[in-house]
């Protein structure tokens, strides 16, 4: 059996799309459609079954794609590494969103390249959800840190960690609306404050509006940045309320510089995931970097 068929095959099986696949291995669609075909008449038998949007395998192409993936995933890495250049500096493509990967991921994977002088280098890019997984499926990246679990086989999510989201303003709001009496049903307390967030959309403050007060926010953003590092300065500028990760703003706090409004018994968490491409885990400097984020995850609270 052709060892290129079965590496378009597994590619396949992951993607759960001839056009994806396609993409990941640098083919044109026809091409990866033809060798599958020639491959299920080698066989016999049909490993996929085609949809309108994607493929489906049977029953036969996930019996395959579970005895094949692992053994090729470990000859992609002897491929990429050489059998005895296990201690050869590698480069570890990181992708995330811009606050958590540049206060907490970055730091963490730093000190591991620096530690031992066998590590990895290190490059990082920024971008929401969909952007990360989108090129990390298409093979730009090589571990993602994701707030959205993606689906099917091709990508493979473990938890990292959950952040507590906490609703802040300067000093001079608390006190102007007594936020020390605010109960579950006071959002309208808060209507006329203005608020600052990272889009118009109000992600942050409407999730927290839903599940604390079980209602919408009644104003719209006055100030609106892209960055939860720029919502926190506006915010201790003492531009409005913000709805911020706590461990981004828990110095200001400390400081005294913004003041929890609202602390509810259970605070609303987000989660993080850390994503790579099935079977990569096989490759020691993303298994390395995998397992030393959740490591450091312990810690973060």
């Amino acid at each position: 059996m052709d060892l290129a068929l079965l590496r378009t095959f597994v590619t396949v099986h992951r993607a759960g799309s001839f056009t994806r696949a396609a993409a990941l291995l640098g083919l044109s669609q026809p091409a990866v459609t033809s060798q599958i075909r020639t491959l299920e008449r080698q066989l016999g038998r049909p490993l996929f079954l085609r949809q309108a949007r994607g493929v489906t395998p049977t029953t036969m192409g996930d019996e395959l794609a579970h005895k094949a993936a692992p053994h090729l995933d470990a000859l992609v890495e002897i491929a990429e590494t050489g059998p005895d250049n296990d201690s050869s500096l590698r480069t570890l493509h990181l992708a995330g969103p811009p606050e958590f990967t540049a206060e907490r991921a970055l730091p963490a994977l730093t000190e591991l390249t620096g530690e031992d002088g066998q590590g990895f280098a290190l490059r990082a890019s920024f971008g929401n959800a969909e952007e990360t997984l989108e090129g990390l499926a298409a093979g730009h990246h090589d571990l993602a840190i994701s707030t959205a679990r993606p689906r099917g086989a091709l990508l493979t999510a473990t938890t990292l960690c959950d952040e507590e989201h906490v609703l802040v303003a300067a000093p001079h709001w608390a006190a102007q609306i007594g936020s020390a009496k605010l109960g579950p049903k006071d959002a309208p307390a808060l209507d006329d404050l203005p608020v600052v967030e990272v889009h118009e959309s109000l992600p942050f403050v409407s999730r927290y509006w839903a599940s604390v007060f079980d209602a919408r926010p009644a104003t719209p953003g006055t100030v609106i940045v892209p960055d939860l590092r720029a919502v926190l300065a506006c915010a201790v500028a003492g531009a409005g309320l913000a709805v911020l990760p706590r461990y981004l703003c828990a110095l200001a706090l400390e400081r005294g510089e913004v003041v929890p409004l609202h602390e509810p018994a259970v605070p609303p968490l987000r989660t993080y995931f850390l994503v790579v491409r099935t079977g990569t885990l096989a490759m020691p400097h993303i298994a390395r970097a995998h397992e030393w984020l959740q490591r450091a995850a312990t810690d973060w609270s």
